[in-house]
């Protein structure tokens, strides 16, 4: 389905192009994205660790306009950024997607009476618990078509999963009905398809090992570091510090073995209570996940601190409550562990292929019972940006949306209790 692809870049990410060769090639198609402005705003924060805005004035209502780019490196901030905005312009819907969507019920297409012959019950994404329709699989859905990376075969999935605003087609009388919020977990773009569909996998177990943490405050082991040896992250970690920042690490890696590092940021000279940050990074390499996470708290720092995004009500909820009062209910991000474990313990599972690190990758979601990962391929042709919206069914979305609950954080925290994890 891939083709073998060598990684060429391995300096806090592992990519198949150097950030900058990235920036150069794609550069001159940020106004064809809508893409008007790119913006440093690392000067914006004592800690100087680099972070870019993308502004899109045209986005679709129901999205945001500005987008963040984080990285070890000025580069890759840009880079990040960049992407980022190709990313938001390709998940958009755009007039000719009409012709490979469709809108018809589930139990039709099941039944054999639509245009279709296989769906992915909605049901599997993880309804939320104030849906008020009781029999999703006779709601008129529309549907656009992924392709199965396990089976290889084709199979539509609702269209609310994969773009992002989701705005239900008016051209088919009755309409289509939505049936969760929208979001932009698994959507990914990259230097190639491949790097597309590998970054999609890791964002959508991100989400899953972050919301089963977030639900059951079990699967957390703090990281000493003391003992990391990789110069990057010690780099990151050091500007932190100098700054009376205190840093925290943590594996909130569950049974899906794909690792996912978190870090919690404490400003303990501003005691700025929307400066209480996390970040959050998922790779088969567990440095390239420390420094995902590290630079992805930079971003939220930055962002915070610059006020330009449309997402951050949050932040004034969280000054109103006080800086002590946060860091109490956020006890499990912040408080101290007893047991800490070091980076270098948690196995290495990348290589120096795009094609391998998916095979791992897919075999890692198969041994935690998982049984389809799906992926659509969302290129433009106007820009010719590789981007994808990647959707492993049956997947934790709590971090995202509180009111989708599934099983397995359910289930996971009864194994814990047990000691069967």
């Amino acid at each position: 389905m891939f083709e073998d692809i060598p990684i060429k870049f391995f300096k806090g990410t592992h990519r198949v192009r150097d950030p900058k060769e990235t920036i150069e090639i794609n550069e001159k198609k940020l106004k064809a994205a809508g893409i008007t402005r790119l913006t440093e705003i690392t000067d914006l924060d004592r800690i100087k660790i680099p972070v870019f805005s993308a502004i899109r004035p045209t986005a679709q209502e129901g999205s945001v306009s500005v987008y963040a780019g984080k990285g070890a490196t000025k580069e890759q901030a840009k880079a990040s950024a960049m992407m980022e905005g190709f990313e938001r312009y390709s998940a958009e819907r755009q007039d000719s997607d009409g012709e490979r969507t469709i809108v018809d019920t589930y139990n039709n297409i099941q039944r054999g009476q639509s245009s279709v012959e296989n769906a992915l019950n909605p049901r599997d994404l993880i309804l939320p618990k104030n849906f008020t329709t009781d029999n999703v699989e006779n709601s008129r859905l529309e549907w656009i078509e992924a392709e199965d990376i396990i089976s290889e075969k084709n199979i539509y999935l609702p269209a609310n999963a994969v773009f992002h605003p989701y705005i239900p087609t008016r051209e088919v009388r009755p309409s289509p009905i939505a049936i969760f919020k929208g979001n932009t977990n698994g959507l990914a773009s990259g230097n190639i398809i491949e790097e597309s569909v590998l970054h999609g996998i890791f964002e959508v177990v991100e989400r899953d090992a972050w919301s089963i943490f977030e639900l059951t405050k079990r699967n957390k082991k703090e990281i000493n570091p003391d003992t990391i040896e990789n110069d990057i992250i010690n780099e990151l970690l050091d500007k932190f510090h100098k700054e009376g920042i205190n840093i925290k690490l943590m594996d909130l890696t569950a049974d899906l073995k794909i690792t996912t590092i978190a870090a919690s940021a404490d400003d303990t000279l501003l005691k700025d209570p929307a400066l209480l940050t996390l970040g959050v990074g998922t790779h088969l390499n567990p440095e390239v996940a420390a420094v995902r996470a590290l630079t992805e708290v930079a971003q939220s720092r930055a962002t915070q601190i610059h006020g330009t995004r449309e997402d951050t009500i949050r932040a004034d909820f969280m000054r109103k409550a006080g800086y002590e009062h946060m860091k109490k209910m956020n006890k499990h991000y912040f408080s101290k562990e007893e047991e800490r474990i070091d980076l270098g313990d948690i196995e290495d599972k990348s290589s120096n292929s795009i094609k391998k690190d998916i095979e791992t990758s897919i075999e890692e979601v198969q041994k935690a019972g998982f049984d389809q990962v799906l992926y659509t391929d969302l290129r433009r042709d106007e820009i010719g940006i590789s981007v994808v919206r990647v959707v492993i069914p049956k997947t934790e979305l709590y971090s995202l949306d509180e009111e989708r609950i599934g099983n397995r954080a359910l289930e996971y925290d009864r194994k814990a209790r047990r000691g069967l994890i």
